[in-house]
């Protein structure tokens, strides 16, 4: 494929690190808006929902399409609060490219970590972006050793600070080798290119070295004469940058202040200069069905070819006034208008009534989207989060986006009977638009069960309900999601019987349950030979199996981390149906878990603690009282970061404890980091 013009790039980073400051810079610099919105001032273009304007925070991912230096960038703007994690890791999975933000005070930040080892699972080249070095506590090259130290990666130095703190108002480009100065103060201005100041060359001129050095071991032939003492031609040098960021190598970092609109130029230029277009990343990989094949798939490597058959992922969901918008990254091939495509996940076709480009909440119609383009489509009726659409004679699937798994339940209900309907309505949309939450019937309580990634995306998801489906819910407290697993191996033998009137059930089956690691799921196989249990029942068998894995022995709760086996059995000729397996698979599977050592999962949560020097210890006493266990501590400026592991059980409240022991002056964060097993105490409360 020819290098388009094209960028699709996301920017993401910790909440509070400036990312939609940022986006709302690029914005009005490439002409896009004429005026800034600021996000303290509700008025963020990107913060189009009424939420995300009172909170101050970036809820759903929102795109946008800018020019700059002659090249069109799709460009998506993530939230940073780990309760929305699934909108950075959707966006990622269809991005070529990110911008990270760090915070110039704070640095690296557990939710910028996260982020950041999701851009390593979908191999996005990054480029960093050091902000708000106008800051008092800001530090530029201390965050550049916090990006090697702690993320594991090469940070290239592409530009040094000119003044500190307060006084920040310009860099040194080293790759050019020349200074950029704005004017004091925070109006938006174009920069001003002059020589580098005395006082800084020498260090320009080591940082310079550095970077060359760097670079050019990316070619061989560059290396050979940067060896020989031959001057390395520019457009050389940012050709090497170019391939060691895409292939990895090394992260390029620039630096700015984007509330005082200084830097974001640079760093839009050297976004473009670096950051791949689509095809010159990895290709993708998609399974095609295929008879003939042992395994009756194969895999198959995606090239972004405008001319060949369609390959489009649907990353994302969002109801509106007028039905689904459905955000399509297109892979391979073309869409139009009017195109009829198939849905290659549910086998479902489907028409593209109208094609989008999307400029936050504006929209602008088009006929037409190529390999590399993302667009949203109207007309949609049976397509969701990491569907595929290909063309109906060239069926193949792309990699799905996992979710993640919900740590916190609610139970809700309707005020009034009126509004039952609509509760439901209103959750399949929500549903639909957010695959972290999860929605089950509690048969025994009677309720409905909403869960989700923490408090505040929960209550986020309740304010739609009441705006945007006019429906008024009565809330549970929130409740920890617990699952429950298995410790040993366990087997056992089942006869399913009933001969009493009517037509009679037969089942007979020997099963095994193990336990697996950690985030492994429930997996079934089957050991069948011989026909001991004809094909057609075996489905059956593990419907019954997964049914009974959703409700565990102990409390209640999911069964997860176990893979379960069937090992033989026996069948009738007349009495033997799905239904007796089924029925015979919940019962064995139940007297299994029985005899195999169940245990109570619970969540545990990485927590950060920034507090000031004085109050550490009863911040350390607190943690040690919720049954944490402290990692780490570190200094960050003059305030002292803890790491600390927590069960969520734990965890509900401390925002209030917090603050009475530190006088106000302390702050946390937190991400569910895995699950571990409640110690007996616990878990006889959980159980209760």
């Amino acid at each position: 494929m020819e290098n388009r013009k094209l960028r699709n790039i996301g920017i993401i980073a910790h909440v509070d690190a400036g990312k939609t400051t940022t986006t709302e810079r690029i914005l009005y610099y490439t002409g896009e808006n004429y005026k800034l919105g600021e996000v303290h001032d509700g008025a963020a273009t990107m913060d189009f929902d009424p939420q995300e304007q009172a909170r101050g925070i970036t809820i759903n991912s929102a795109a946008t399409t800018v020019f700059w230096q002659g090249t069109q960038i799709n460009l998506i703007d993530t939230p940073g609060h780990i309760d929305f994690n699934i909108e950075v890791n959707r966006s990622l999975r269809v991005l070529d490219g990110a911008i990270v933000v760090f915070d110039g005070v704070a640095g690296v930040e557990p939710q910028t970590e996260t982020n950041w080892r999701l851009a390593d699972k979908y191999h996005v080249p990054r480029l960093a972006f050091v902000n708000k070095l106008d800051r008092t506590g800001a530090d530029f090259l201390r965050v550049v050793g916090m990006i090697e130290q702690r993320l594991g990666v090469t940070p290239l130095v592409l530009q040094l600070p000119i003044g500190t703190e307060g006084d920040f108002h310009g860099l040194i480009d080293l790759v050019q080798m020349v200074a950029l100065t704005w004017p004091a103060g925070s109006a938006p201005a174009s920069f001003t290119q002059t020589a580098i100041p005395a006082e800084l060359v020498a260090q320009a001129q080591q940082y310079r070295t550095r970077l060359v050095e760097t670079a050019v071991e990316q070619d061989d032939a560059l290396l050979g004469a940067y060896l020989d003492g031959q001057n390395i031609p520019l457009d050389a040098l940012q050709a090497a940058i170019r391939r060691g960021t895409i292939n990895g190598a090394f992260v390029p970092v620039v630096l700015g202040s984007a509330f005082k609109n200084k830097g974001v130029e640079p760093m839009l230029s050297a976004a473009v200069a670096y950051l791949p277009a689509p095809g010159e990343v990895a290709a993708v990989t998609a399974t095609a069905g295929d008879a003939s094949d042992a395994n009756g798939e194969t895999t198959l490597a995606i090239e972004a070819d405008p001319d060949g058959p369609l390959a489009a992922l649907a990353f994302k969901v969002v109801q509106d006034d007028h039905g689904a918008l459905t955000f399509v990254r297109l892979y391979r091939g073309r869409l139009k208008v009017g195109d009829v495509v198939l849905n290659a996940t549910n086998g479902k076709h489907e028409r593209i009534a109208r094609l989008y480009e999307m400029h936050a909440e504006r929209k602008r119609e088009r006929d037409e989207a190529a390999a590399g383009d993302i667009v949203a489509i109207v007309g949609l009726k049976a397509t969701v989060t990491g569907d595929t659409l290909s063309h109906p004679a060239h069926t193949l699937l792309l990699e799905r986006i996992d979710a993640p798994e919900p740590v916190i339940d609610i139970a809700i209900e309707p005020r009034s009977q009126a509004d039952q309907q609509n509760l439901f309505k209103g959750l399949q949309a929500l549903l639909q638009e957010d695959p972290s939450l999860k929605l089950r019937q509690d048969a025994d309580a009677g309720q409905t069960v909403l869960s989700g990634m923490g408090e505040l995306q929960l209550e986020v998801t309740l304010e739609k309900l009441r705006t945007r489906f006019k429906v008024d819910v009565t809330v549970g407290r929130p409740q920890v999601a617990y699952r429950e697993t298995i410790t040993q191996v366990a087997e056992v033998h089942h006869v399913h019987k009933k001969q009493s009137g009517g037509p009679g059930q037969f089942a007979e089956l020997v099963l095994q349950l193990e336990p697996l690691p950690r985030g492994d799921g429930v997996q079934f196989e089957s050991r069948i030979v011989g026909g001991a249990i004809p094909r057609e029942f075996i489905p059956a068998v593990e419907a019954g199996v997964r049914n009974a894995a959703k409700v565990g022995v102990l409390a209640g709760h999911p069964v997860v981390d176990l893979k379960i086996t069937l090992l033989d059995g026996g069948f009738h000729e007349k009495d033997s149906s799905q239904q007796a397996f089924e029925l015979a698979a919940g019962n064995a599977m139940r007297q299994a878990l029985k005899q195999a050592g169940p245990v109570v999962l619970e969540p545990i949560m990485a927590v950060e603690v920034v507090t000031p020097m004085d109050h550490i210890g009863d911040v350390i006493g607190d943690i040690n009282r919720r049954r944490g266990l402290v990692r780490q501590q570190e200094m960050r400026g003059n305030a002292t970061v803890i790491d600390a592991h927590v069960p969520l059980q734990e965890m509900f409240g401390y925002i209030g404890q917090l603050r009475a022991l530190t006088a106000g002056r302390a702050s946390y964060t937190m991400q569910f980091d895995h699950y571990a097993t409640a110690p007996r105490h616990a878990e006889v409360a959980i159980a209760g």
